[in-house]
């Protein structure tokens, strides 16, 4: 799991509302414990792609002393406002932890896996060759108009996972893999109904696939 460069008393907000307007919202924690919403800058990318990006600062509490630039600089620590828009609705998030792969080895980093709450942006998957590019951690959602993201420290923004830089070669399976793997499956389903138990609630359920998996483990 990967995290934003978030310390436990800032949060902040990126919404996309169409037609290249994005809204980005910093929040810092008041000393009653509440999250207080200390500027928004506001990107509208060019129509067409042609032309400049404008960008407005608004500060919305005006006890905190800071520049339009600082605010500016701060924005970046999270998003990468160079991503705005590519394709529409994209905003990539920055991460807190950068990776470096061992020779041969590749990072894909991807959303978080099994995260069923609606609604869930999408998301643009990558692998890159973490050995020997320095990447820096990036998760580029693809929002509707109208849709946002908060980011937290304790709320993961994607996860990484690594794999070995290999050729993979695809083939027809013998017919004496066919048959052995018709035999694996004839076993197990076998010893899934040998072990089958009743919970409590009258729910029948088999630990067969846990015990075989615990076996081989040291």
């Amino acid at each position: 799991m990967v995290y934003p460069p978030l310390e436990p008393f800032e949060s902040f907000y990126v919404g996309f509302y169409g037609e290249g307007r994005y809204q980005f919202v910093y929040y810092f924690k008041s000393p009653k414990g509440d999250m207080v919403p200390i500027f928004t800058v506001r990107s509208a990318l060019p129509v067409g792609g042609i032309g400049m990006a404008m960008q407005e600062v608004e500060f919305l509490n005006k006890d905190v002393e800071m520049s339009r630039e600082d605010a500016l600089l701060l924005t970046r620590k999270f998003i990468v406002p160079e991503d705005l828009g590519t394709p529409p609705g994209a905003v990539s998030l920055r991460g807190a932890t950068n990776f470096q792969t061992p020779p041969g080895w590749d990072t894909v980093y991807t959303p978080v896996f099994n995260m069923i709450e609606r609604p869930i942006a999408a998301m643009l998957v990558v692998r890159v060759e973490t050995d020997w590019y320095v990447h820096e951690t990036e998760f580029r959602y693809v929002l509707q108009p109208g849709e946002g993201i908060s980011g937290s420290r304790t709320m993961p923004i994607g996860q990484v996972f690594f794999v070995p830089r290999e050729e993979v070669t695809l083939r027809d399976c013998t017919d004496e893999e066919l048959q052995a793997i018709k035999r694996s499956d004839e076993e197990f389903t076998r010893g899934k109904a040998a072990a089958e138990v009743t919970t409590p609630y009258g729910v029948p359920y088999s630990p067969h696939y846990l015990r075989q998996s615990r076996s081989g483990k040291p």
